[in-house]
């Protein structure tokens, strides 16, 4: 509980900055470009999709951490009308 309300503050913080990247594709993008501090995924996302960012953030050395909520709850916190099923903090 206490490591979910810690994501959650350092999401807002990171909303406020306007250092969030919300998708796949610019995720994955700016974790080759080594851009990317954290990773947070929904818990309902594909398995390709989550495999594929696994794997770039292990060769980029980026943590993930796991949102406890679907993509649409993900979406709501970051304050979107749009499921967000991967975001990643700059």
């Amino acid at each position: 509980m206490v490591e979910q309300r810690e994501m959650m503050n350092k999401l807002k913080e990171a909303l406020g900055n306007n250092s969030v990247i919300m998708g796949t594709k610019e995720t994955t993008k700016n974790l080759k470009l080594k851009k990317v501090k954290l990773v947070i995924i929904a818990n309902n996302v594909q398995d390709s999709v989550r495999k594929d960012i696994v794997k770039y953030s292990e060769l980029s050395e980026t943590k993930i951490e796991d949102f406890d909520g679907t993509a649409k709850e993900l979406g709501i916190m970051c304050g979107k009308p749009f499921p967000v099923a991967v975001l990643s903090i700059k």
